[in-house]
């Protein structure tokens, strides 16, 4: 299969999970932790990463095989990986660094790369958006060059795009493919949410209150607690509410940074309700992941999907490769209709 090519915005956790992936399933036969081993006749070997981009002076200029573990990176090391050639550079600052990320991040001195002339000349052919919530000056930015270079897009943040019709249209007028936005996790707390939701209510059970609260460390809580909170709150709740029939209280979001925690996240979930003759339940629960690794399978699904949509030559916003892989794609869809929707597509 012909590889697919990919430019990385942003050498956080979440890249530094997602290549150190890519060599892990390339060098093992072991599929285990993959929802699809192969997705339209793509395995984990044919994704290839030809550029990437940061702004922290540790990471520009070095090879991605360093870039990713350098600080203040703290996912957890799985493989050695060898020199990949592949040189970070410097991408303009925007509001890529926000107050509180500012003592975390060194900002480098390097002058900024023109990033088209990097895409064209790597050959990427799809772009994938892992900066920071909070950036969302920079994520149009970095969108604007994808349509400049003719590069397909992934907005894995929750800042808007794909669930924007005028990008949508935007990517459409390019011929060219979009998806987001806010990439759900493999075993995220919201998808864990709304299938006990979705199970509860198919049991009869009336859910009269509930809330999902995330507690968790590394750079993106802080950004998400300086920056994108309510925005958070809203994408998961109107997530979390959609796996009901019917409307009840429903909240779901971040609630703080604990610095201790790395990359790891607390999720605490609070379900009332009843059941036979009006009889109470509660169901109060625990739930703990690292943060970066729960992006990698379901990344692997939206890129090969996306690798796809190129294929057959699809345009604009993809919405059932985003009601499968975002927390808010431009048209919710329950997880069954999504899951059958999106093989659907793939075949």
């Amino acid at each position: 299969m012909p590889k697919i090519k990919v430019a990385l915005i942003g050498v956080g956790n979440c890249a530094s999970s997602f290549i150190q992936g890519i060599q892990y399933y390339t060098a093992s036969k072991d599929s285990k932790g993959l929802r699809h081993p192969t997705l339209a006749g793509f395995d984990p070997k044919d994704i290839q990463v030809v550029a990437a981009f940061d702004v922290d002076e540790r990471k520009v200029g070095k090879d991605l095989s360093e870039a990713i573990f350098a600080q203040p990176n703290n996912a957890p090391k799985v493989c050695d990986l060898p020199k990949t050639g592949v040189k970070v550079a410097k991408g303009p600052l925007l509001d890529g660094v926000g107050d509180s990320t500012k003592l975390l991040i060194q900002i480098s001195k390097a002058q900024d790369a023109d990033v088209v002339k990097v895409l064209k000349a790597s050959g990427a052919e799809i772009m994938i958006n892992l900066l920071p919530s909070g950036a969302r000056k920079a994520t149009e930015w970095y969108a604007q060059q994808a349509l400049a270079a003719g590069c397909a897009l992934i907005n894995a943040t929750p800042n808007f795009l794909a669930s924007d019709a005028v990008w949508a249209k935007k990517f459409a007028d390019a011929n060219l493919p979009l998806v987001g936005d806010d990439l759900v996790d493999q075993v995220g707390s919201t998808a864990l949410h709304k299938t006990l939701l979705k199970l509860l209510s198919d049991n009869g059970v009336h859910i009269n209150e509930t809330y999902q609260l995330d507690v968790g460390g590394g750079t993106e809580s802080v950004d998400t607690m300086e920056r994108t909170r309510d925005t958070k709150r809203t994408i998961k709740t109107e997530s979390v509410a959609s796996a009901l029939p019917y409307k009840t209280e429903v909240v779901a979001g971040s609630t703080d940074y604990v610095d201790f925690l790395q990359n790891k996240r607390d999720s605490y979930f609070w379900i009332s309700g009843t059941y036979f003759c009006n009889i109470p339940l509660i169901i109060d629960l625990k739930f703990q992941t690292t943060d970066a690794p729960n992006a990698g399978s379901v990344l692997f699904d939206v890129l090969r999907a996306v690798k796809v949509a190129l294929i057959k030559q699809e345009k604009g916003a993809i919405e059932l490769v985003c009601a499968y892989g975002f927390k808010h794609p431009p048209k919710m869809l329950s997880l069954e209709v999504a899951e059958k929707a999106f093989k659907e597509f793939i075949a």
